[in-house]
């Protein structure tokens, strides 16, 4: 098989799954994209906007002879379509996470053991030009030994109070985001962290057992160290940034003229560009280098680039970082692990 005649179905046509579909249909390769909702209206409709085909469920989506799926349905459907697809040699792209909680993501990853169709799982941070230059940078010894890095994830508004309720809560619906780039620039695992949140915005946040910000820090397995800063209210803007510092120099992501910055000392001029308003026009680069991989791993030529014990290793991080902030103390991540799910 080649890229250049791959049928690609859709899983899921809300915001994010419908832009998935529009690059779908702008990628080189792509000969033809089938797409499906829980709401067949929605699909309906994406479907025509896009001049794609539409499939009325996932059971005619699944056997609509496909090269490759692409899911972008709600989290708790993650696990199922994945192991679907994957029973009829189909491979995958899924948004993160896996599933829900580490035992529904264990559970996957078992199912998957023996099988050799490919999984990729959505980390687009991964295929950004800033933090690809940041790994390059690490990984040659340009900057020498590092000592810290920085990690920012602040949005500027917070979602609706529903979408709270059933994310899993900041750390592993956000903040999982920075702990897998950490990980992925420095080649690193974690091995402790300290976690610690507040909320003073909506009440709904407290109401679901979350907040809506928080502070994060990580040791890493050489000795570095890191610090996560996680917000729901961001009022200048979406500003997503790592800071690399080394004992011969630094790398700095998302520091360009739409970081939402303002520098208060004097003659130093404000940016005429506007802040970015959300993850999607940040990344917008970084999803179509994301969906044009997937191509490659549909047709066979590349391996997975982010599988799904990439994915685990991740949520770990954040299951370890909610279990500090409810005690108030370091956690070490083998006691995450050893935890039974």
């Amino acid at each position: 098989m080649t890229t250049t005649d791959l049928r690609i179905g859709l899983a899921g046509t809300g915001r994010i799954g419908a832009a998935h579909a529009e690059t779908l249909t702008t990628l080189p390769g792509v000969g033809s994209v089938v797409v499906a909702d829980a709401d067949a209206g929605r699909a309906r409709s994406t479907a025509a906007k896009l001049g794609v085909e539409f499939a009325p469920d996932v059971e005619t989506l699944l056997a609509a002879g496909l090269s490759g799926l692409v899911i972008a349905t709600a989290t708790d459907s993650h696990p199922e379509l994945i192991t679907r697809a994957v029973d009829l040699g189909i491979p995958v792209f899924c948004e993160k996470p896996v599933a829900a909680d580490i035992g529904g993501t264990l559970a996957v990853l078992d199912h998957l053991e023996n099988s050799d169709v490919p999984v990729q799982i959505g980390f687009q941070r991964r295929f950004d030009a800033g933090y690809r230059a940041a790994r390059a940078a690490i990984t040659s010894g340009e900057l020498g030994w590092l000592h810290t890095l920085r990690a920012t994830t602040l949005d500027p508004a917070p979602p609706p109070a529903e979408y709270i309720a059933r994310s899993g809560g900041l750390f592993r619906d956000c903040g999982v985001h920075d702990f897998d780039i950490i990980r992925w620039v420095t080649g690193r695992e974690v091995v402790e962290v300290y976690a610690t949140g507040g909320n003073r915005g909506d009440e709904f946040f407290g109401t679901a057992g979350d907040v809506d910000t928080a502070a994060v820090f990580l040791t890493l397995d050489d000795g570095a160290l890191a610090t996560v800063s996680l917000s729901r209210y961001n009022g200048a803007g979406y500003d997503v940034r790592l800071e690399a510092l080394g004992s011969r120099g630094n790398a700095i992501v998302g520091l360009d003229d739409r970081a939402p910055l303002r520098s208060v000392e004097p003659g130093c001029l404000p940016s005429a560009s506007p802040a970015y308003p959300n993850f999607m026009e940040r990344f917008h680069l970084a999803y179509t280098a994301e969906l044009t991989a997937f191509l490659e791993v549909a047709a066979g030529t590349i391996p997975s680039p982010c599988g799904p014990a990439d994915a685990l290793e991740a949520f770990y991080i954040a299951e370890a970082c909610e279990l500090s902030r409810r005690e108030s103390r370091p956690v070490a991540q083998h006691e995450v692990r050893h935890r039974t799910y």
